[in-house]
């Protein structure tokens, strides 16, 4: 779920920064896909509880001479700020956006292949002609409500991130295997050298870990596994 957020968050943030009337539109089918992905009832309760369990874990760092207490300082009251906020934020997520008729008309025209041209949206049209920085002011009250959850989130995947050690395997003719002996982990970190054109395809339960490197090129209905040698980093994520 993060890492969905993650993405649509950035992609959203991208948007809105443009000037283009198409490029607001996709700002607009992004806060869509926000307000469906997180519209799960528990989620502002387990991104608070992950706040607060991380919190605990960093305030016992306190008196650790191997951390920067100013960087940890920074760390928690991150986390405190982010936590506020949660905590402000009342109702359903993204509910301000369905109580927006406006908007739901957009959305349920956007379900329809071509159904927001100007004749079918006519006030949406004219929103679009409007100067780039109204639009974005708008796009930018509309997303208001939702950032809170962007951070909690770009907050426990840099933790997560950084919380495991890297280490350098070679998947031979493009293929590794390893055995995890039970060992829960909740986030794979891949590195290798992209120039190489191979992209590695994992399968991962409580006993091994299996990945191939296959041929990334495009236009192949089945791309095929690469025969060479891949040198690569590995990391295993859990908080």
């Amino acid at each position: 779920m993060l890492l969905r957020l993650e993405q649509l968050y950035t992609r959203l943030a991208f948007f809105i920064s443009q000037d283009h009337p198409f490029e607001h539109h996709s700002a607009i089918l992004t806060l869509f896909e926000l307000m469906e992905t997180a519209s799960r009832a528990d989620l502002k309760a387990e991104l608070l509880q992950e706040l607060e369990r991380q919190k605990q874990i960093l305030e016992a760092l306190r008196d650790n001479p191997n951390v920067s207490e100013d960087m940890l300082e920074g760390v928690i009251e991150e986390i405190e700020g982010t936590a506020a906020d949660l905590l402000d934020l009342t109702g359903k997520f993204g509910q301000h956006l369905r109580e927006n008729e406006w908007l739901m008309a957009i959305k349920q025209r956007a379900g329809i292949p071509g159904g927001t041209c100007q004749f079918d949206l006519p006030s949406y049209y004219l929103w679009q002609l409007k100067p780039p920085e109204e639009r974005r002011l708008d796009l930018q009250r509309w997303a208001g409500p939702l950032m809170p959850t962007a951070e909690a989130s770009r907050i426990l995947l840099k933790l997560l991130r950084n919380s495991g050690k890297s280490h350098q395997y070679v998947a031979r003719r493009g293929v590794f295997q390893q055995m995890s002996g039970g060992k829960v982990v909740q986030l794979i970190r891949i590195g290798f050298d992209e120039s190489l054109g191979a992209l590695p395809e994992l399968s991962a339960n409580k006993y091994a870990l299996n990945i191939r490197f296959i041929n990334a090129a495009t236009g192949e209905s089945r791309p095929k596994p690469t025969e060479a040698d891949v040198e690569f980093t590995l990391t295993h994520c859990k908080f």
